[in-house]
């Protein structure tokens, strides 16, 4: 069986080259999910479980599977940006250009424009559809689901993914244009699952990210089979509960504390140091208890930079965090 093509393209002095993807389960129904990575081409992490999961899902369709069985039509699509996986560019390498601030993309335009426009027809029809992502070059994030304005059966669903963190966020002219933004367009129910940093693999991101994957097609009846024996506890957390830590000083910032943990108010995230003295010039502290969501892994800091996100209980009266700079979007 042949492997279907996204889109073949032309280089000047290269060989043809495709972005291929997988469509797996009943011919001729409408896909029931679409699943989506490596619009970044440095976002490695969810490439690796999207090749992994059509994996599983081929072999579910086959009936060679020895815990599960494809129930419904799925499109996966591990890896959007081909050429910048290959050269480990977060962008589209020939032009520069972030494929996912070209949605809904065009069919008679530029590269990424195009490119946009066929991952657009691949995945409209689709119920679910999802976007994986991870957080930036300096930065880890834990593996959560995002939602922008999201209407109550995505608020739901996004429990059937059993990640610890299901975090909302505005949706604003930033967002107007990419992938997660187009698709609002075409009903259904869509979700953003971020986690790790680019640039790597985080092996421990990616198996939970895994696991989340297949429970969700599980019990949205993608598949059938056994379920996961262990489920973790899902909060989830609103517009006015994640407060970024914005650093006041420049330096170099460290830090020890592994996302996913939940801290207390005063304690401490870490500390920034003179980066030629060597003396410490500040300890970072969280200003409030919550989950640790994100935190700082590139010690270059300058004024102004992330440092963490903390997601709070209880909602804050600051003004709603839009404080992104790229991190997976």
């Amino acid at each position: 069986m042949s492997t279907p093509v996204l889109l073949r393209m032309t280089a000047p002095l290269r060989e043809v080259f495709d972005i291929p993807y997988h469509d797996v389960g009943p011919a001729g129904e409408r896909p029931r999910v679409a699943l989506i990575a490596g619009i970044h081409g440095n976002e490695l992490n969810g490439v690796f479980v999207l090749a992994r999961l059509a994996d599983l899902l081929h072999s579910a369709w086959r009936g060679d599977h020895p815990r599960y069985r494809l129930k419904a039509r799925a499109v996966v699509i591990p890896a959007v940006n081909v050429l910048g996986v290959n050269t480990g560019s977060r962008v589209w390498p020939f032009d520069r250009t972030d494929i996912n601030r070209m949605f809904p993309g065009n069919e008679a335009g530029e590269t990424t424009q195009r490119i946009a426009y066929r991952v657009i027809t691949a995945t409209r029809d689709a119920y679910y559809r999802v976007d994986v992502h991870s957080s930036s070059l300096e930065f880890e994030e834990l593996p959560q689901v995002r939602l922008y304005e999201p209407n109550d059966d995505e608020r739901a669903s996004a429990f059937l993914f059993g990640l610890p963190a299901i975090v909302e966020r505005p949706m604003n002219t930033t967002f107007s244009s990419t992938v997660g933004h187009a698709w609002r367009w075409h009903g259904g129910e869509n979700f953003v699952l971020q986690a790790g940093q680019a640039g790597g693999l985080q092996l421990h991101h990616c198996e939970r990210l895994f696991n989340a994957l297949v429970s969700f097609l599980l019990r949205t009846g993608v598949l059938e089979g056994e379920p996961f024996d262990e489920e973790e506890d899902t909060h989830l957390f609103g517009l006015r509960q994640t407060l970024p830590l914005i650093s006041e000083t420049a330096g170099l910032f460290v830090s020890h504390l592994p996302v996913g943990r939940w801290v207390q108010a005063s304690e401490t995230i870490g500390q920034v140091y003179d980066a030629f003295e060597g003396v410490p010039l500040t300890e970072v502290r969280a200003p409030v208890s919550g989950l640790l969501s994100g935190v700082r892994r590139q010690p270059l800091l300058c004024e102004g930079d992330l440092i963490a996100r903390i997601q709070t209980r209880e909602n804050l009266t600051e003004t709603v965090d839009t404080y992104l700079l790229g991190h997976g979007q």
